[in-house]
């Protein structure tokens, strides 16, 4: 048990993010039908969309700080109680306004998932496995895509809108038991955990034990906000984010109604489609981890790895991105998807664990949470573009998503500059 504690810890964590995915994707799965029940149009639900992510973005960098104040424990139990709480309340909603007060719930309770896993990672994992680990992660958000579509639709044929809501309400404190009863500590106090705390002393990968601000004993170099923001490697993994994620956020938004509307689906026909593109990402999320560490591992600097692997991600993922539009199959049109969702998570899963690679483990939370929002912000831009540019076909979004890529990838490779522990900036570095 004591050499696989690591594992089972981010195991939880990729369940939380299947029930995170099953959580948020319930309301486009169902929203061909519950539009008409409440008079909703194309640009109610990019306004609901536009609640949500504006809250999840308050949410990444609320919980950022949360999750690097009270630990990766006490912030999860909080961040998926809440959740839990948010989504089950759908079902009393009856109007735009109601649905965007439980959506702004929603979003702002479910961000915590992404710093808490990016800070546990930093804490459990030694550089090696940390790009696999994230994947893992990862391919929990891949797997609740996949597995909510057909699930959502079944649940909506038998208990209708309102009382699916309620019943995936209920999946976030069934999780909360193991949760707790397994992560009694992080890994430097567990007494499960000798192995994974000689792992990560083997990697100098300090303890994550002092709030950030505080300066440590260790001598670290634990920077606040504001200090993480006088850094170019920063500005490198914020700006890849803005641009990179507004792809995954068109597909997870807006693939049920691109469905739809295109191909003429009804909810049934979508729970068939909607969840192959995600199988893609699931492979993706893996692979993308797994190369990093294989480069690692043959010789390869942590630098060189992460850059090699999120570029052949881009690399698959523009031409898909050009190609789908043009596809009159639903079947190939999915399968086209699958490998934009594909290389997104190869890309993705090694940029999330870029701020482990820079920082030590008490800022990690911080620098995740602000990269969270600026890949909020990217993907407000997208969400009321939408409605504008898919009033003949969705061709021109997909479009301008594909040329968004070129420009995370320099924001990787000329912004961010080399992958290496950030140390703190001289007194002269900040006059100039």
């Amino acid at each position: 048990m004591k050499s696989r504690l690591r594992w089972a810890v981010i195991g939880l964590i990729a369940v939380a993010t299947v029930i995170n995915y099953i959580d948020r994707n319930a309301l486009a799965v169902m929203w061909p039908e519950i539009a008409p029940e409440i008079g909703a149009t194309k640009e109610d639900y990019a306004a609901l969309v536009t609640v949500f992510m504006v809250f999840y973005a308050i949410g990444q960098f609320a919980f950022g700080k949360l999750f690097d104040a009270i630990g990766v424990r006490l912030g999860f139990a909080l961040s998926i109680g809440a959740w839990s709480v948010s989504i089950a309340l759908h079902a009393v909603a009856n109007s735009i306004l109601s649905f965007s007060i439980f959506r702004a719930l929603l979003g702002l309770s479910e961000a915590g998932a992404w710093p808490g896993a990016v800070k546990a990672n930093a804490e459990w994992f030694p550089p090696t496995e940390r790009a696999f680990a994230q994947g893992i992660f990862n391919a929990g958000a891949s797997v609740g895509a996949i597995v909510s579509a057909p699930l959502i639709a079944v649940l909506f044929l038998t208990l209708g809108w309102k009382g699916t809501f309620l019943l995936i309400g209920a999946l976030g404190f069934v999780w909360l038991l193991p949760w707790l009863i397994v992560y009694k500590a992080g890994p430097h106090s567990h007494a499960w955990s000798d192995a994974a705390q000689a792992a990560l002393e083997n990697s100098k990968v300090q303890p994550v034990e002092a709030p950030v601000g505080i300066t440590p004993t260790d001598g670290a170099y634990v920077p606040t906000v504001r200090q993480l923001l006088t850094h170019r490697q920063s500005w490198g993994v914020i700006l890849s984010r803005f641009f990179l994620d507004p792809i995954w956020w068109l597909f997870v938004s807006w693939l049920p109604l691109y469905l739809a509307e295109t191909f003429g689906f009804d909810i049934k026909q979508i729970g068939i489609f909607a969840w192959v593109p995600f199988v893609g990402a699931a492979i993706g999320s893996l692979f993308g981890g797994w190369l990093s560490g294989v480069l690692i591992k043959s010789g390869r600097s942590i630098d060189l790895a992460r850059k090699l692997s999120i570029t052949l991600g881009g690399l698959v993922m523009t031409p898909c991105l050009i190609a789908a539009p043009q596809i009159t199959d639903p079947t190939v049109a999915v399968l086209v998807i699958a490998g934009v969702l594909f290389g997104f998570q190869v890309a993705i899963g090694n940029i999330q664990t870029i701020p482990g690679d820079l920082f030590d483990g008490r800022s990690v939370g911080s620098l995740a949470g602000v990269g969270g929002m600026a890949a909020v912000a990217g993907t407000l831009i997208t969400t009321w573009l939408v409605p504008a540019m898919t009033t003949v076909s969705y061709g021109p979004i997909f479009i301008l998503v594909a040329a968004l890529v070129p420009l995370s990838l320099l924001s990787i490779w000329l912004v961010l500059g080399r992958i290496a522990p950030v140390q703190p900036r001289s007194p002269i570095q900040k006059e100039v």
